[in-house]
């Protein structure tokens, strides 16, 4: 196995960027979704919601900060932009600290196998992947919760498969909808596509990097997390 396509999302919501290289850290991707849009309220507002912004392009600036469709988030420009995907009265706000949803939905790293995107028979890009791994067969990523995964330098822990939603249904790039993908995952993958991930130690990921599946230590346990599914984990033995 070994690493396909490595992927960010600067703003939350927006469309990712492709990496060659990635510092994964025990926050996710380095630069991984620093800025969220929010209601005045407070409430964060994602494409589940308002697809439109998955029409829109985030990005991360040579200065580390997030651009959406090449503008500074702090711009007047990309303020509108957003507006006009999400509503007027929304705002982008960089993340400070305390993610209670804000940043990650579940947890910092979503990993997926090029054999499950082609079983569901869909664009992978529709789940939003951070790591693509290529070479596992089939479904066969179904069966890594409880393991570790060694890419790279990083050590990434697998908790849960992971629960799907309408964000699935959009094309990533006409944002067409087709409700029957989402069908199709819940009545042939048991609603779930793709792995919410931890990272156990920290490093560095390319792609083309050999991928293997491997024991945790004694010991290691995976974070709450963010998200309201529940989850049973226990550590497996290769």
């Amino acid at each position: 196995m070994h690493v396909a396509e490595l992927w960010r999302y600067p703003v939350k919501s927006l469309r990712g960027e492709r990496l060659q290289i990635a510092d994964v850290g025990t926050d996710g991707v380095a630069g991984d979704r620093l800025v969220h849009v929010r209601q005045q309220s407070g409430r964060v507002v994602t494409s589940r919601f308002r697809p439109g912004l998955l029409g829109l392009q985030g990005a991360l600036g040579e200065d580390g900060e997030p651009l959406v469709e090449g503008l500074p988030w702090v711009s007047a420009g990309a303020r509108e932009l957003v507006r006009a995907a999400a509503g007027p009265g929304v705002e982008l706000v960089r993340y400070r600290g305390g993610d209670h949803g804000q940043r990650y939905d579940v947890l910092p790293l979503t990993l997926l196998t090029t054999g499950m995107a082609e079983a569901v028979g869909v664009d992978r890009r529709r789940f939003r992947p951070n790591i693509v791994i290529a070479g596992a067969s089939g479904l066969e990523e179904a069966d890594w919760p409880g393991y570790g995964v060694r890419a790279g330098s990083a050590l990434i822990g697998v908790r849960n498969r992971r629960a799907r939603c309408v964000m699935t249904t959009f094309d990533p790039d006409t944002l067409e909808q087709d409700p029957g993908v989402l069908r199709r995952i819940v009545r042939s993958f048991e609603g779930r596509v793709a792995l919410d991930c931890w990272v156990v130690e920290p490093g560095t990921v390319t792609v083309g990097d050999a991928v293997e599946l491997v024991e945790l230590e004694a010991g290691v346990e995976p974070p709450p997390g963010n998200g309201m599914d529940p989850f049973a984990w226990a550590r497996r033995l290769v």
